[in-house]
């Protein structure tokens, strides 16, 4: 695994490939189960990112291996990385580049059932919020200041590295699943052989 560039490690997706295929890691995919579902690493154990905030401490006794946390392209893993190393896990690593950079190194994935990525629907929601509010506001003044606010809460999740919009629309029964249940993850977790 490559070595840390800044508070958090990372590791690239040849070197997740080697550890996969040779059963020296566990991957946890932060991603919502509607993201998972759509497609993940064969194995992966999804804990969607909100989830594993309120399940932290219960996580933190299933995983004594070395852990990859696996995102779109790496933002929420940092984040569940932050959450899960203030309870005590050294041994975590973000996957540089996410299941993107994965699927691009030719890393095997599965597929299911085909939905938006979050990051797509915050880019439709936020962009349909701007286009209504300046259209409106050609009739009725000062709707526009809706577009200044999302602009303003878009720069503001820039500059925090974090995503009020889609922390919300992750709550959305669209990004659920109907079949998700965290206690069953969490028994795959406790249950599963000790990795080597």
């Amino acid at each position: 695994m490559s070595e840390p560039t800044s508070t958090t490690r990372r590791t690239d997706a040849p070197t997740l490939q080697e550890a996969v295929a040779s059963g020296r890691v566990r991957v946890l995919d932060v991603r919502t189960p509607a993201e998972f579902e759509t497609m993940h690493i064969p194995g992966a154990y999804n804990v969607p990112l909100d989830t594993l905030r309120e399940h932290r401490e219960e996580l933190s006794n299933h995983l004594d291996e070395d852990v990859v946390l696996v995102c779109r392209s790496g933002v929420r893993a940092t984040q569940a990385e932050q959450a899960l190393a203030g309870v005590g896990l050294p041994n975590l690593r973000v996957l540089d580049g996410g299941i993107l950079a994965w699927e691009q190194a030719g890393g095997e994935v599965r597929r299911g059932r085909q939905r938006w990525e979050l990051e797509r629907q915050v880019r439709l929601v936020a962009g349909s919020l701007v286009l209504t509010s300046v259209l409106v506001s050609l009739l009725v003044p000062g709707v526009q200041l809706v577009a200044g606010a999302v602009g303003a809460g878009l720069t503001f999740a820039a500059l925090a590295n974090s995503c009020l919009m889609g922390s919300i629309l992750m709550k959305l029964p669209y990004n659920r699943s109907s079949t998700y249940d965290v206690r069953e993850v969490m028994g795959q977790l406790a249950t599963a052989p000790a990795r080597s």
